[in-house]
């Protein structure tokens, strides 16, 4: 059968580069041990690793043609890697409900796309030579008849009722004192658990995404449709990133996660005080310094050259229109015998949204938040046919599927977190996101 092409738009490198493109020629749905695919020869099952049948439909389409290997995007793979795919590597208990009805992976190959430099304002249509000439008609006649975006185009929307939470207060609190317990007794450094909110609705997920972007500009922002499902994030963490290196050949990669928020000030001078008080907070500091170092150690030294990793950012201040974050970032040098799809899953899932240690911060997580992750704290990203990748980590996302919307807020508990300030932050990290979708 012809795959339906999906609308499908990422943001990459930091929010100066646009990626968009429809009519995957492949897609990949993965939920639990199975994975389905879809080509044009119909649909087959396979109980293979995901990344392995994922390098499977990128490996034919290189090498790519001479002078693209700087290119953000030269035709490759679009999708989400949900947080749940890690039960695949990290073996955890399945104690949870699913929150809602989507694959832990799906993926699709797509031989075109529009990438727009916001940087250079320019925009360059990109078509692998692997893209059938009917498509290719298609796409450039589309183009050529499009004469503004078409966020003009976008249908009504409307939530139903407002947004409500799985978990009552003081059961989200106990949960907080549970892991307390848990780290003074040595389990865990820290773990991320996060709360759930759900909402009915009615109308065009696009509309609801074109809103958050205008309130919520958000550097990995990104939006896929399919069927009745939508995936609309605003994410402002990198997972990992691999490019090229200015000098020497070979690939850098690069993760930047986050720990440490609070919220924007209401006048000038309380948004300094309050970014001063983030800079300066000991609990934070100490919270960021125990994710960069899961990161440097495991993570990232699984795949880089020995030696090679390093951290040139500790606690970097970066602010968004509802919060400041403190902001890391790790670096290394991609050892010559591992790839872009490698990096991802063996440091899959994020350590910035697991905890530390990695497995016992999941399991902890099983146990106390009453639903299945699902996209949330997954990733959403490209792998480029040039051996570049880009991927966030999907926080500020919301899940659209029979007509109810779904987003998640959390944040990393150490020994001296306070419960109710780590409810606060869970709160005020997502109710931009939740007020606009309300408005």
């Amino acid at each position: 059968m012809t795959v339906a092409g999906p609308r499908v738009l990422t943001t990459s490198s930091q929010g100066n580069i646009d990626i968009i493109s429809s009519s995957a020629d492949i897609i990949i749905e993965t939920k639990g041990g199975t994975s389905t695919i879809f080509d044009s020869q119909g649909t087959t099952q396979s109980t293979k690793d995901p990344f392995d049948l994922a390098h499977e439909i990128l490996e034919p389409l290189q090498p790519i043609r001479a002078g693209h290997e700087n290119l953000a995007f030269t035709g490759g793979l679009l999708g989400f890697f949900g947080y749940d795919l890690g039960r695949r590597f990290i073996e955890i208990p399945d104690l949870t409900k699913e929150a809602v009805d989507l694959p832990d992976m799906r993926i699709g190959r797509f031989l075109w796309a529009l990438i727009v430099d916001h940087d250079d304002q320019v925009a360059q249509i990109i078509i692998h030579e692997n893209c059938s000439a009917q498509l290719r008609s298609e796409v450039l006649d589309r183009l050529k008849k499009s004469k503004q975006v078409d966020c003009e185009l976008a249908g009504e929307f409307a939530l139903t009722a407002k947004f409500s939470a799985t978990l009552g207060v003081d059961e989200y609190l106990a949960n907080i004192e549970q892991i307390k317990e848990y780290i003074n007794s040595g389990d865990c450094y820290q773990t991320n658990f996060a709360q759930h909110f759900s909402a009915p609705y009615s109308g065009d997920e696009w509309n609801a995404y074109l809103r958050l972007r205008n309130v919520v500009a958000a550097p990995y922002s990104a939006f896929w449709k399919w069927t009745d499902r939508a995936i609309l994030s605003m994410s402002p963490e990198r997972f990992l990133k691999v490019s090229k290196q200015e000098s020497g050949g070979g690939f850098t990669v690069e993760t930047k996660p986050i720990k440490g928020t609070i919220p924007r000030g209401k006048s000038t001078e309380e948004d300094i005080k309050n970014s001063e008080i983030l800079r300066n907070s000991q609990k934070d500091r100490a919270e960021n310094v125990m994710i960069v170092d899961l990161l440097r150690r495991n993570d990232l030294s699984k795949n880089c050259i020995p030696g090679s990793v390093s951290v040139p950012k500790l606690f970097a201040l970066e602010t968004f229109p509802n919060v400041h974050h403190l902001v890391s970032t790790v670096i290394g040098k991609l050892s010559p015998i591992s790839s872009a799809l490698d990096v991802l899953r063996d440091a899959f899932p994020g350590g910035s949204i697991t905890g530390a240690p990695k497995k016992r911060a999941m399991e902890i997580i099983e146990q106390l938040e009453p639903l299945k992750r699902s996209v949330y704290c997954g990733s959403i990203g490209y792998i480029s046919t040039n051996g570049r990748m880009d991927t966030s980590i999907a926080i500020r996302t919301v899940l659209a599927s029979n007509q109810n919307m779904h987003c998640w807020g959390g944040g990393g508990i150490v020994a001296d977190s306070v419960p109710s300030d780590e409810l606060a932050e869970s709160i005020n990290k997502i109710s931009i996101i939740m007020t606009t979708l309300e408005a």
